[in-house]
């Protein structure tokens, strides 16, 4: 049940957990799911950082997200949680920078929103 996958960037193991079968090696499918949408909307939101001349010290990005109970199990809530890390933040930049990315950049957040309830969080760490 292991495979190697490769696109453009790199390459990576998929594989199921022990428990289901797999040698637990390689990343879960699904995870990988929640893994694309923080990085679309990672990559985004630096980017417009820079355009937008924002300054902060890190960035997070935390996927939570909710299956549901019934085969095939798919993810029907998915909350998306940024973590800025600085001090003297320009929150109204930074909102904007994210609504961006979430409402008209980011095509992995408008895939989820086809079958998920997405929402997301902004939260402020100073330092």
């Amino acid at each position: 049940m292991l495979f190697h996958a490769e696109n453009p960037g790199g390459s990576l193991k998929i594989d199921a957990d022990v428990a289901s079968g797999g040698s637990g090696q390689g990343l879960r499918p699904k995870a990988l799911m929640l893994t694309a949408l923080a990085g679309c909307t990672g990559l985004d939101v630096t980017s417009l950082f820079k355009k937008m001349r924002i300054v902060v010290e890190g960035i997070e990005i935390d996927v939570q997200a909710e299956l549901t109970e019934v085969q095939p199990t798919y993810y029907n809530k998915v909350k998306v949680i940024y973590k800025f890390y600085g001090k003297d933040f320009e929150k109204e930049k930074i909102e904007k920078a994210v609504k961006l990315s979430q409402d008209k950049y980011c095509g992995v957040s408008e895939m989820f929103r086809k079958f998920s309830e997405l929402s997301y969080e902004i939260l402020y760490f100073e330092k």
